[in-house]
């Protein structure tokens, strides 16, 4: 799993969309101590968490699973532009056969769960489709015989409400192993000056 962060809003965007309802520009220093108090005083002590909404993130996220996909498709307030097997399944069409005794290959392809049988099923399955795309299988039809453990890519786009929210969750022990990986890296990921927004929302692995 690889996290890039992309883009971010300044805090000093979201200090003066308080300041707005108040209009106490002149109070601000531009995105220094005194706005980021106010962001948390606001947007989190006050739970006026709307205003988090105008901090906004844009990751690219490579090396997760199809199973972490779904689950990032659960959170209806971020957006996503996935990378299309339609239009990329023809790499996987040129490799040699995937065999158990050779996995360094397939981890290229697929994420590994450390249980044997489980990653030995995936192998299978990986090698499977190979064989399914060079007969001449388009790929939106061989798409079907994917394993969820096949790795896919994607940019993600969440304001720091959703991602609260996200981490919140998805950070907890009862969540997917690779999706609680995700929430940390995620935070780790973060501009420094904006970790402290997500401080009381990351469960320690």
């Amino acid at each position: 799993m690889k996290i890039t962060l992309l883009n971010h809003t300044p805090l000093v965007v979201c200090a003066d969309a308080i300041r707005t309802c108040w209009q106490s520009f002149d109070k601000s220093d531009h995105g220094g101590e005194k706005d980021k108090a106010l962001i948390d005083r606001v947007g989190n002590k006050f739970k006026h968490a709307s205003t988090l909404e105008h901090l906004v993130y844009t990751f690219y996220i490579q090396g997760i699973s199809r199973a972490l996909l779904q689950e990032l498709a659960r959170h209806r307030m971020a957006s996503l532009s996935v990378k299309s097997t339609r239009y990329t399944l023809k790499e996987l069409k040129e490799e040699e056969a995937f065999t158990l005794e050779d996995t360094k290959r397939a981890k290229k392809y697929l994420v590994f769960t450390d249980v044997e049988i489980v990653d030995e099923m995936s192998i299978k399955a990986l090698e499977n489709l190979r064989l399914i795309l060079k007969q001449g299988i388009s790929n939106d039809k061989a798409k079907y015989a994917l394993p969820e453990s096949y790795k896919t890519e994607l940019t993600w786009t969440i304001n720091a409400r959703s991602l609260q929210n996200f981490i919140n969750l998805r950070s907890d022990k009862s969540a997917l192993w690779e999706i609680r990986n995700l929430a940390h890296e995620l935070y780790n990921n973060l501009p420094n000056d904006h970790q402290y927004l997500f401080d009381d929302y990351l469960k320690v692995l």
